[in-house]
């Protein structure tokens, strides 16, 4: 069978969303979990609906924003950064090509290659401009050319994914009253998070219980939290009940 045509071979795969992985789990986990632990906590400290929803809102009209900012600006930075490497060793290729080459080669034999083939690897690497820069980004400055992300996209996704997220814990507090919407918004928000998961592990290969337990018992942990924090709460503040 021709490998390149198993559809298990995930890096035979590779599409938008295998790159945007990280992106659409952290957003999307984070926008559960965050929001599931507040509006427990605001639900059980005040028992009002109106409250909890215009809370939920702002959460996740906030959160999301925050987190797409968040994720353009560091992955931004990121690419900036490994820019200016990519920059200063042209530099140095320019300036200090034998040297560089040398560089080079003991660097294969560290790999492991044989001595006599290192020096030749590393000759025929240093008479292409492209070639020779792309060997020493990625042996030593571990950064790859032609792939430094695109942080517009990785802002994006994890603002959608965080939207997407968040408005599950919210949503039964906009059809149900609050007594009735605040074990809805849990277990719905619960499991969501097995879920996504289990949604992990089509490009993981873990087992799908583990996943989506892991996900589950992290959700139960700050729900739980939001829910102590709101009942002292509710000890010292007075909010009326609607």
């Amino acid at each position: 069978m021709d490998i390149h045509k198993r559809s298990s071979f995930i890096h035979h795969n590779q599409s938008a969303l295998t790159e945007s992985i990280k992106e659409i789990v952290f957003g999307a986990e984070d926008g559960m979990v965050s929001t599931l632990g507040a509006l427990t906590g605001i639900a059980a400290g005040t028992e009002n609906g109106s409250i909890v929803l215009l809370a939920g809102v702002v959460i996740v009209c906030v959160e999301s924003i925050s987190m797409g900012v968040g994720s353009y600006l560091s992955s931004k930075s990121s690419k900036q950064l490994e820019e200016r490497m990519l920059d200063e060793e042209r530099t140095e290729l320019r300036e200090m090509p034998r040297e560089e080459e040398i560089e080079l080669a003991d660097m294969y034999r560290k790999d492991g290659w044989p001595a006599d083939l290192s020096g030749q690897m590393a000759a025929a690497a240093s008479k292409s401009g492209k070639l020779f820069l792309k060997e020493m980004a990625y042996r030593e400055l571990r950064v790859i050319p032609d792939a430094l992300g695109n942080p517009f996209r990785d802002g994006l996704i994890m603002f959608i994914s965080y939207v997407a997220g968040g408005s599950i814990p919210v949503l039964p507090y906009l059809f149900f009253h609050v007594s009735l919407a605040f074990p809805i918004s849990i277990g719905i928000t619960l499991s969501g998070l097995f879920m996504l998961g289990v949604f992990t592990t089509r490009f993981t290969k873990q087992r799908w219980l583990k996943a989506g337990l892991e996900m589950f018992l992290l959700a139960s942990t700050a729900a739980g939290i939001g829910f102590i924090v709101g009942r002292i709460a509710d000890s010292f503040i007075s909010l009326p009940n609607l």
